[in-house]
């Protein structure tokens, strides 16, 4: 492990800090800050010559300094001779865009993957994309990590009986998501059936499959951005009946009414992950936060030594 160094952007350095506890190293210094007029600096302040580097940051809000910065980082680690930098993005933004479903518009996930390898990335290791073929998009390899067992071991120490869970769906493109979950938690699953009349509005319409009268309802996504959606589907299932209701996703954008909404909705709490900071204005107590600190410096354990990260999934 000597061979290796990990720092962190602006974006989540408390993530990094967390990695760097469970990996047992220091986490490396490194100073970044904006000019008068906004533009980002940055400087190495350790050697890094033929080490390998992970570079930690999450491209969450504000999306575009984050990423930008990510980018330069990667570029002064490139020109100071580290030998590998695997760009560690336990968030990665901009993923919503990554197909033309109209004309006119751009594939914004394969763009900002180009930019990543053009920068100077080796590697990229990141968390529950938001579509598995952006991994794709990058001519470098990938490596897609999953918070599912963080996330139904949570649900699991509850000990609610397997014949009271539910695993709802609060969309068909959570489908997939939500089976793997009820295989782990041992429930039944059920679709919420939803209806997108813009970008921002949507209603749910029935509810497919399982029955979750006086059951325990999880509702799973891969991120909750207002929270229209998954508090919708929430309502929806609290309509139908459910005696408790969860709802749980890898990344808290939680951005615009998101924090008001689910105070409001029929749940007993939002679960989370840290892959995005929650900052102390978005921290209610409807909200629980895990840490995937654990998984994603096991996962960088594995790639500096050149192990299989996939076992870790097994």
């Amino acid at each position: 492990m000597n061979n290796m160094k990990v720092f962190s952007g602006r974006a989540h350095p408390d993530l990094a800090k967390r990695m760097c506890d469970y990996l047992g190293v220091p986490l490396g210094r490194l100073s970044t800050g904006n000019f008068p007029d906004g533009e980002i600096f940055c400087k190495v302040e350790e050697d890094v010559r033929g080490r390998d580097v992970f570079l930690v940051q999450p491209t969450c809000a504000p999306v575009n300094e984050n990423m930008m910065e990510l980018l330069i980082i990667i570029d002064s680690l490139k020109r100071a001779s580290a030998e590998r930098i695997t760009a560690v993005i336990p968030y990665f933004g901009y993923a919503r865009q990554d197909r033309k479903d109209e004309g006119r518009v751009p594939i914004t996930a394969k763009l900002v993957a180009n930019v990543i390898t053009r920068a100077g990335a080796d590697r990229v290791l990141t968390m529950d994309l938001h579509a598995a073929q952006i991994q794709g998009f990058f001519d470098i390899p990938v490596d897609h990590m999953h918070a599912a067992n963080v996330i139904t071991d949570h649900f699991k120490s509850m000990a609610f009986p397997a014949e009271d869970i539910v695993v709802v769906s609060p969309d068909e493109g959570s489908i997939k998501r939500a089976l793997a979950g009820a295989n782990r938690m041992g429930g039944r699953l059920a679709i919420v059936d939803k209806r997108r009349s813009s970008a921002e509005h949507t209603r749910q319409e029935n509810i497919i499959g399982a029955s979750v009268k006086g059951k325990v309802a999880v509702l799973f996504d891969d991120m909750i951005s207002t929270a229209g959606s998954i508090c919708g589907a929430a309502t929806a299932v609290h309509l139908a009946g459910a005696r408790k209701i969860f709802i749980a996703a890898t990344h808290g954008i939680l951005c615009g009414p998101a924090i008001e909404r689910i105070e409001a909705a029929p749940i007993e709490s939002a679960v989370i992950t840290d892959t995005i900071p929650l900052t102390p204005n978005r921290a209610i107590s409807k909200i629980t936060v895990l840490s995937v600190a654990p998984l994603l410096g096991e996962a960088i354990k594995r790639i500096h030594r050149n192990e299989s990260v996939s076992r870790l999934f097994v």
